[in-house]
């Protein structure tokens, strides 16, 4: 767990009327547990007789009066949990930490950098934060594009064009889809053929098995799966469907979203532009394959990251290459997917969304495009 100090502002007619400004502050402390969605708010003694137990080791309760109250509190929390008996749920999720294998402070960060129902988007107008100038505005200027050059150092001769140079260039984040020309099937099927399947398999014994993908992994892993949200594909219901990267197969999902217009708004956190995709993929970490090999290793939930890195952008060069628009986001409401499917966050956690689709014919919303690789007409807005 980790603790935070935190000072929350109080109004005070006292401190007022002794010429103060009428605000004082109150000290808390504040924890955040990978076991629970929300952080706690602990007094100072509270807070100490937490960090006396035993992590490891079950204890009888106190005998003291004030100290069995507290520990009372602290069950009724879930920050202690009891050996048997109720309250049962803060038990069994911590014991799915446990089994994890997680790194601590990385269990923290993951559980508690989850959103649920944040509207990012609209977060930016009220916050005055959509465009550059809103930015500046607010925040003073950034620091530099790039540090400052050295002396003496060694120019580098630029490479002549190529297939290569000109499909990596032809890259610009799609945020206009075209929702009258639906997406042929085959061409979603090659998409995921040629960054998340399966091309070659070695079994290094009975039932142990690893995947050699076009992306890499860290140790060969693969722990990321692809939830594909079909929305205007031909020949594919409207809908969530897991993406087998061995068999090469879509198996749709049994439970399904009521309003899926809704429910990919409220997954994106409110980014409207990358809502009418006509496919996006959800990464979702199976942890648990990861962590297998490296438990309790600070650098795993990193590597878990760059897994997701090299999925997004080998997407978007598989799309440029199809003529397709393309995105990627990690500003989403992973409570979405997981309250949907019912998934155990610590178990397999959404890391980012994809999506793809026929660029619409204009902008509507801003893409940054300056070297004008797929707008003709491309200016600031």
């Amino acid at each position: 767990m980790a603790v935070i100090p935190n000072e929350q502002p109080l109004f005070s007619l006292e401190n007022l009327l002794a010429g103060g400004t009428g605000v004082e502050f109150e000290q808390q402390l504040q924890v955040r547990a990978a076991h629970l969605d929300l952080p706690v708010v602990l007094t100072p003694e509270a807070c100490a007789l937490l960090l006396e137990t035993s992590a490891e080791q079950w204890r009888l309760l106190p005998e003291d009066t004030r100290a069995r109250g507290l520990v009372q509190d602290l069950l009724a929390v879930g920050l202690l949990i009891v050996e048997e008996g109720e309250p049962a749920q803060p038990r069994q999720s911590d014991q799915r930490v446990r089994d994890g294998h997680w790194w601590a402070l990385s269990a923290i960060h993951h559980r508690h950098s989850r959103w649920a129902g944040v509207d990012s988007a609209s977060d930016m107008v009220k916050n005055h934060l959509v465009t550059a100038q809103d930015l500046v505005q607010q925040l003073g200027k950034p620091p530099a594009e790039a540090p400052d050059r050295q002396a003496g150092a060694i120019a580098l001769p630029r490479a002549m064009p190529d297939a290569v140079a000109e499909l990596l260039a032809g890259r610009t984040t799609c945020r206009n889809f075209d929702p009258d020309r639906p997406l042929p099937l085959d061409v979603l099927a090659g998409m995921l053929q040629h960054v998340l399947m399966a091309q070659a398999q070695v079994e290094t014994e009975p039932g142990v098995r690893f995947l050699k993908k076009n992306v890499p992994s860290a140790g060969s892993l693969h722990p990321l799966e692809a939830f594909v949200v079909a929305r205007n594909v031909e020949g594919l219901s409207t809908g969530i469907y897991h993406y087998h990267a061995v068999a090469h197969e879509l198996g749709r999902e049994a439970t399904q979203p009521e309003d899926m217009d809704g429910f990919c708004l409220r997954l994106l956190s409110g980014q409207h532009w990358f809502a009418s995709a006509h496919a996006m993929v959800v990464l979702v970490c199976r942890f648990g394959r990861n962590f297998w090999k490296y438990r309790n290793h600070a650098k795993a939930y990193r590597a878990v990251s760059l897994d997701v890195g090299h999925v997004s952008q080998a997407l978007y060069t598989a799309a440029t290459a199809k003529g397709l628009g393309a995105f990627v986001t990690a500003a989403i409401n992973e409570s979405e997917i997981e309250s949907l499917l019912g998934f155990d966050p610590m178990v397999d956690g959404a890391l980012a969304v994809c999506g793809f689709g026929w660029r619409a014919d204009a902008m509507a919303t801003a893409e940054f495009d300056p070297a004008g690789q797929v707008w003709t007409h491309w200016g600031q807005t």
